[in-house]
């Protein structure tokens, strides 16, 4: 996307750029949150049953646990541009905060199935069930309620941290009030309309969360 820089103040068409990198954020935010999710479940399961699995995924987890994001961003946009590799800032951005939300839903689901009491299994095994069902009619559901609030808490931070895809090119909602804060020098408001902006997503998925919270445990 192209943008003109002058300098002149704030202008309504300005609106409609802030709009755009809005929605540019709730898209990447979506998508990564998808992508991670699904993945977390599939490794937080992996690490249960297979001490293999657990040895082999504990580095993609600890590192990705520990290295702030946007050192993987930088890192990786560097590495994979040296390889030749290319890719939409959209996709690179997906790819990376999925990742992320993988690895650290992975130990949400592993602690909730973990949670879940072995006579609640050994009585699913004496029904007949056998390791799916079990796993699909009794662990996930109550693993769920153990693990929705930590993983409401996930989806915030990753919500907060897809600002942080401005830096492999990405024009968020962050990256287009730099843009504008650049242009116009209108500091001050522009990034308090930035905070009220991710206050306004972040705080409905936060009640949301509540109602969800209280709906399970009926």
């Amino acid at each position: 996307m192209q943008y003109q820089f002058a300098n002149q103040g704030l202008a309504w068409s300005d609106a409609y750029f802030l709009a755009e990198g809005l929605l540019n954020t709730v898209k990447l935010a979506t998508a990564a949150t998808v992508v991670g999710t699904v993945g977390g479940i599939v490794l937080g399961w992996l690490r249960t049953v297979s001490v293999t699995a657990k040895v082999a995924t504990a580095p993609f987890i600890d590192v990705l646990r520990s290295v702030p994001m946007i050192i993987q961003l930088i890192l990786a946009n560097s590495f994979l541009s040296i390889l030749g590799f290319g890719a939409s800032p959209f996709w690179f951005g997906t790819v990376a905060l999925g990742a992320w939300m993988s690895a650290v839903t992975a130990e949400v689901v592993r602690a909730g199935l973990l949670s879940v009491p072995v006579q609640y299994r050994k009585s699913a095994r004496s029904l007949g069930m056998n390791d799916y069902q079990e796993l699909l009619y009794i662990s996930l559901p109550l693993a769920f309620r153990t693990g929705l609030a930590p993983w409401i808490g996930l989806v915030l931070s990753l919500i907060k941290d897809s600002a942080l895809a401005g830096v492999v090119g990405y024009v968020e909602y962050m990256r287009s009030t730099q843009i504008l804060i650049t242009r116009t020098h209108e500091t001050w408001l522009l990034l308090m309309g930035a905070g009220f902006l991710y206050f306004l997503i972040c705080y409905p998925v936060s009640r949301y969360s509540r109602h969800l919270e209280r709906k399970v445990r009926v």
